[in-house]
């Protein structure tokens, strides 16, 4: 098992497989963070970041059946492991911490369209 950091996109990757379970594959996953993010996403670029977490041990994937509708080919279906849970539990911890530690003068009077 690789490193156990996740990186922003595979982050937002691994909270999109579990939106969708049980039915998070490559397409979806790319569906709903283009959806949810309004970022311009390749499917290789999801599928890279699959691999990375697979190899993190952050998800896990079965092959579904095959349908008709895809022309006899199957779905490769993703669900989060508890390592990946556990990460993203940190991730979210994290976050959290550091933004109840952010003073309010250092965001007043701030205009958060324009630059410093």
């Amino acid at each position: 098992m690789k490193g156990t950091q996740l990186g922003e996109f595979e982050e937002l990757v691994l909270l999109v497989v579990g939106v969708l379970y049980p039915d998070a594959y490559g397409y979806g996953i790319r569906q709903e963070i283009m959806k949810e993010s309004r970022r311009n996403v390749t499917i290789g670029a999801v599928h890279s970041a699959l691999s990375r977490l697979q190899d993190k041990g952050f998800v896990k994937s079965e092959f579904a059946e095959a349908t008709h509708e895809r022309g006899g080919r199957r779905k490769r279906l993703f669900q989060i492991t508890a390592s990946g849970k556990r990460a993203l539990e940190t991730n979210h911890q994290l976050r959290n911490s550091l933004f109840d530690r952010i003073s309010d003068l250092a965001l007043k009077g701030l205009n958060f369209e324009g630059s410093f």
